[in-house]
């Protein structure tokens, strides 16, 4: 009986390089000026930093474009719904890049591969 292997990996240079640019341009946005927006990564932590949450929502969409630009699936992102308030009036929000295959999805996977032929 044949096998197969499900592999779901994100390129961590990619996310790297999304990351960077989106720092980028959030440095030479107008409408971030003075502001202290930015995205921190730790491995597969990303965290969007900004002065408020208006601010901290377009941060993520620019990281969102960026990583889909660079060929890294947004689908893979595990955005937290949970913003937390910082020093002042700043907020930050944690995304987990989300690497392999769901437990309930790999056994759904492997029982319906044993039914097909």
């Amino acid at each position: 009986m044949p096998s197969f292997d499900i592999v779901s990996e994100v390129d961590k240079t990619e996310v790297k390089n999304a990351v960077e640019q989106t720092n980028k341009e959030v440095s030479t946005r107008f409408d971030f000026k003075g502001s202290d927006a930015r995205v921190e990564q730790a491995e597969l932590v990303l965290t969007v930093h900004a002065d408020n949450e208006f601010q901290l929502n377009q941060v993520q969409d620019i990281l969102n474009a960026k990583l889909t630009k660079r060929g890294v699936d947004i689908k893979c992102l595990e955005i937290s719904d949970k913003i937390e308030k910082v020093s002042g009036n700043k907020v930050k929000r944690s995304c987990t890049v989300k690497v392999g295959v769901e437990i309930e999805l790999a056994k759904k996977s492997s029982n319906s591969s044993r039914t097909v032929k």
